[in-house]
């Protein structure tokens, strides 16, 4: 999946309805950002779904923390795995889920997920209601372009990080993450 070398422009999403005709998102199609431990494919943006859900896809190379820990503010995610096999923390528990099983990550919890084995995992996340994928793209942009304001995204989307986490759970886990580097 290469990155994306574009801003995407929101402004044209829309709810999709059968007035449109059939829709399909291919392998290499949808809006790619890179965020640094893993990938986010936009499949189904919330505006497209009437604000509902989102549906988007996280590629993750082995090894990889996804995201330090952290929770949302009334957004509830739910990663069903592709392939490859992923770890995640939930509040105080550590759970592993392979290709086939779903992991839930309800709204208000402190949670993270990585790749746990050492081959490239794939899950596909729903969240709901939609708009959390903004954030995806935002943090995309921002790390392409060098204007990334953590804090400030972070704030605008409702996320609250504990950044201290990552070499702890890196160590913890086995992983790498690109804020270890930094």
């Amino acid at each position: 999946m290469q990155m994306s070398t574009t801003k995407f422009d929101p402004s044209a999403l829309k709810r999709f309805d059968a007035s449109q005709g059939p829709r399909k998102v291919g392998p290499g199609e949808g809006h790619y950002a890179e965020l640094g431990g893993c990938g986010a494919r936009m499949l189904v943006w919330g505006e497209e779904s009437g604000g509902a859900f989102s549906l988007v896809e996280h590629p993750i190379p082995p090894r990889s923390l996804c995201a330090p820990y952290h929770r949302h503010d009334g957004v509830d995610e739910y990663s069903f795995v592709l392939e490859g096999r992923m770890g995640a923390l939930l509040g105080d528990e550590v759970i592993y889920a392979e290709a086939g099983d779903l992991a839930f990550k309800p709204r208000d919890q402190w949670h993270t997920f990585w790749n746990a084995g050492d081959e490239p995992a794939r899950i596909l996340e729903v969240i709901s209601p939609g708009g959390f994928e903004h954030f995806f793209r935002e943090m995309g942009d921002g790390l392409l372009d060098g204007t990334l304001d953590m804090d400030e995204l972070g704030s605008r989307h409702a996320i609250e990080f504990d950044l201290e986490s990552i070499p702890r759970l890196c160590a913890e886990h086995g992983l790498t993450h690109p804020m270890l580097d930094a």
